[in-house]
């Protein structure tokens, strides 16, 4: 049996257990990556997939890409073996060795004061949107999705439970995008957020006069979608003179002043909606060398 009939079967399988936007995801992989490279074939072997990996990065895919791809051909393989279609195959893959990490780009105090500053002087209702997102770190898909039925300002919270994104269907032989409104990226994603003081005060009147079934972005019945909002935002910071900087770059900026602000770090990593705490330390939390010498002074007093 070629792979290219075994990837069908996995589809119809996954289709049953996994989220729409996640089903699309892997589809795209799928049709991109491995059917190009993998269809025809009738095994796979560890020297197959590292040859796959090497072809991938010299075609410019970054590391994380791949990683993304083999997690889902290992899933196929997995799924292939438990059916009986193909023998088990240890498959270990070897990345070559990369520099360190860059910094995570996040806007400086300045520029973050900067910004707050215009954003609470000029309201809109797409500005409200990005000054929610640097009051609590909210991602852009959360944000386009969020109604006003979702803050309460009884308890000062804001509930984070829909997520809006722009999908690629494949049905057979037809190709097409489509808007979804889904739950979060996660289990963990669902979560309540206080509001801050500054962010209640705008909210509080707003909540006296808004329909509660409107996005608030768009304050209408219908969601603007993460794309359309990047590039108010993009053409936003333009012409604030703040230097580019992703959207996400924002949640990110949120983050980093909550670590920088001594928070404990279970509590931004629930904040944030991570599904790990190890996600949140890995991104944000990397100790300097005055940090690391306090740290080691400490232990050699303990056993004094």
């Amino acid at each position: 049996m070629k792979i290219s009939e075994i990837i069908k079967l996995w589809e119809n399988d996954k289709k049953l257990y996994v989220k729409k936007s996640t089903y699309s995801a892997y589809l795209l992989l799928i049709e991109n990556h491995i059917n190009p490279y993998f269809a025809d074939k009738e095994q796979i072997t560890e020297e197959d997939v590292q040859k796959f990996v090497l072809t991938e990065l010299r075609k410019g895919l970054s590391q994380k890409s791949i990683k993304d791809i083999i997690i889902v051909l290992k899933m196929i393989l997995k799924f292939a073996v438990k059916q009986k279609l193909l023998a088990y195959n240890e498959i270990e893959i070897k990345f070559p060795t990369v520099g360190e990490k860059t910094d995570l780009e996040v806007l400086n105090k300045n520029d973050h004061k900067k910004i707050i500053n215009y954003l609470q002087e000029n309201f809109t209702f797409k500005n409200l949107g990005i000054y929610i997102c640097l009051s609590t770190g909210m991602r852009i898909g959360e944000i386009c999705g969020l109604l006003w039925s979702d803050i309460d300002v009884e308890s000062g919270i804001i509930k984070v439970r829909r997520t809006v994104q722009r999908i690629y269907v494949i049905d057979g032989e037809t190709r097409h995008t489509e808007i979804l409104i889904d739950t979060p990226k996660t289990k963990n994603s669902i979560r309540d957020i206080p509001m801050t003081t500054e962010l209640y005060k705008i909210i509080k009147p707003l909540k006296k006069v808004v329909n509660n079934d409107f996005y608030v972005i768009t304050n209408e019945a219908k969601p603007t979608e993460p794309r359309t909002y990047r590039n108010y935002y993009e053409r936003l910071i333009k012409r604030l003179g703040i230097p580019k900087l992703k959207f996400h770059g924002l949640r990110h900026s949120f983050a980093t002043r909550c670590i920088e602000s001594k928070c404990d770090y279970k509590t931004v990593s629930v904040i944030l909606g991570h599904s790990n705490i190890s996600t949140t330390l890995n991104l944000y939390v990397h100790p300097n060398m005055e940090q690391k010498k306090k740290c080691i002074d400490q232990m050699y007093r303990a056993l004094k």
